[in-house]
Formats: C-alpha cells, sequence, structure tokens
C-alpha cells in the first residue's frame, strides 16, 4: 500500500508542534495541543529501519523528531541498530553464515558495514549500510532533525553511558542548542538512564515502561519522561504523570509507543500524552491534523526553550 506524505500546510502545522516535546506537556489545565509525531527508527513503512534512508525519508515527509537505537560493536565502535542481533535486517546470515546467533557485539565495524542493511526491505534500498552513530548524528543534523536516541542492552555493553556523552560531545550534540530543544536520551534500564544523566544533568532522559503512580517519583530524580508501550496508556494514569515534577522542575512527560493507527493516535492525544511514536508517523500527524486539534498559540512558547 502506498502511503502519501501529508500535505504542505499540514507539515507546517504539525512542525509548530514539535516544540510541545521538550517544552509543553498536557498536563492538567493546559491547553489541548497536537503530540509531537516521533518517527520511529526513521520511517519504517516507508524505508530500511535503521538506515540513513529511513532518515532521509522523514525529512523528505517533514518529521521533525526521529528515534533510533545506539549499540557497540565487539571492537568498541557505535553503531545504530535496533535489534541486538545482526540477523533479521541486514544479510549477517548469508554473508557469515558460521557466526550465528550474529550478535552486535561480536562483529567489528569493519564486518558490520560489509553488511547489506536494505534488501531485505525492498531492491531498491540495495546496498544500504548499517550507520555509526556519528554518521546518524551528522545525517539527523543535516535535517535539523530533533532525536530520540535510545542506549539499547546497556547490560551488554558496560560503560556505554560514559562513551554515548563522548560521542555526542564530539560531534556538537552537547551543546546549548542541541540539549535545549533537540535531544533526548531514553532506555529501558532505570540503572542505566541514572547513570547517563548522573553523567550530564542538562540532558532530557526518559525511562521507557509504565510505572506505578506511587513509583514516580523515584524515576523523576533522573527522567524527564516516562515512556510507556500505548496500549496500557489511561487519561487518570497520563494526569499522575503530569502531576509530578522531574529532575528539571516541570511536569514529566509522556511519550507513547508504537502507534501507526491514526484513530489510536488522536484517542490518545485526548488522553493528553506528549508524543507518539510511529512507524508511519506521517499518518498519524495527518489523523491528529485531520481531527481538529489545537496547537498551542506561538506566545506560549515564548521564553520557554530558555529556560532549559
Amino acid at each position: 500500500m502506498r502511503i502519501r506524505p501529508v500535505s504542505v500546510v499540514t507539515s507546517a502545522l504539525l512542525g509548530l508542534s514539535t516544540l510541545c516535546l521538550a517544552t509543553v506537556p498536557a498536563h492538567a489545565g493546559a491547553r489541548t495541543h497536537v503530540p509531537v509525531a516521533i518517527g520511529h527508527r526513521g520511517v519504517p513503512v516507508l524505508a530500511p529501519e535503521n538506515t540513513l534512508a529511513s532518515v532521509d525519508r522523514a525529512a523528505d515527509l517533514g518529521i521533525r523528531w526521529v528515534e533510533n537505537d545506539v549499540q557497540r560493536t565487539r571492537d568498541g565502535a557505535l553503531i545504530v541498530m535496533h535489534d541486538t542481533t545482526l540477523d533479521r535486517t541486514t544479510d549477517a546470515e548469508q554473508r557469515f553464515p558460521g557466526r550465528a546467533p550474529w550478535k552486535v557485539a561480536d562483529f567489528t565495524l569493519a564486518e558490520i558495514q560489509k553488511l547489506d542493511a536494505g534488501s531485505w526491505f525492498d531492491g531498491r534500498f540495495a546496498g544500504e549500510r548499517v550507520p555509526t552513530l556519528q554518521r546518524y548524528l551528522e545525517r539527523v543534523d543535516r535535517h535539523r532533525q530533533k532525536l530520540l536516541l535510545e542506549v539499547k542492552a546497556p547490560e551488554l555493553y558496560p560503560g556505554i553511558e560514559r562513551q554515548l556523552v563522548s560521542e555526542l560531545r564530539r560531534t556538537g550534540w552537547l551543546d546549548a542548542w542541541h540539549v535545549g530543544s533537540r535531544l533526548v536520551v531514553q532506555s529501558f534500564s532505570a540503572a542505566s538512564l541514572r547513570t547517563f544523566h548522573g553523567l550530564r544533568t542538562d540532558v532530557k532522559t526518559g525511562f521507557l515502561g509504565a510505572p506505578k503512580v506511587a513509583e514516580l517519583p523515584a524515576y523523576a530524580r533522573f527522567a524527564d519522561q516516562i515512556n510507556p508501550k500505548h496500549t496500557g496508556v489511561t487519561a487518570s494514569w497520563v494526569r499522575s504523570v503530569h502531576a509530578v515534577k522531574g529532575p528539571h522542575g516541570r511536569p514529566l512527560e509522556v511519550s507513547t509507543w508504537t502507534v501507526d493507527d491514526g484513530d489510536r493516535a488522536v484517542a490518545l492525544a485526548r488522553m493528553g500524552v506528549d508524543s507518539i511514536i510511529s512507524n508511519a508517523p506521517h499518518v498519524v500527524e495527518k489523523a491528529l491534523a485531520e481531527n481538529g486539534r489545537s496547537a498551542p498559540s506561538p506566545t506560549a512558547l515564548v521564553g520557554v526553550l530558555d529556560d532549559f
């Protein structure tokens, strides 16, 4: 099925709403708003996930926020890859038949860069490579996009938090502009997130999961966002999250995943979520726009970026 991109007008409207992720949570009493649509690994319904081609497609569609995952090779290089194994989204099984189960951590960067990361999706993407984190950050920057970066399976990569900080600094992603409104680091591991927050308390962080309401204050010591699977989200839980202030003194935000259905996205918007991670973010944006959700007025945004 071919999915048409949103119109220029819709893209402009939703472009304003992207400021909300870092600034305007939908807590009780706030104006209704358009949740930010975040491209899950780019736009994987239209291009192979984890690749620069997927980021490019997101940029073509006007998607301002993209999400992806960072892992480490055997020789210590940081790469962008979701699965902890290479066989699903590359030709590792064919190229290295004796290396099962093809764990990322068992391969050097040089070996991984030989892999075809596009043909499995469509022949048009043959030869697409697994990007290093450096190349990925450079491409996102080139598109002036914003990044939700997941530290994937940090228990497999001791010390990756400190290494990630070094790479983000080296590539310019820890300057005031990026930290203020263009970067969020998330993980399923509370321990990893605490470690990262301890290294860079200025960077926004998100915990992947749905803690009980009574547990939220503990997570709020090191996480600015609570990012649950969409199936368990309720309006009352979202209100409870927004009622707790995070480490930077602002209400916790909710970024829910993974939503590809427009009707579900609209339902979540009515519950007050701040952002929606989607394999088809252009579909989510279009549904929210057609539902007539009201973006926050420009005057509501004056000065808020300067607060961070």
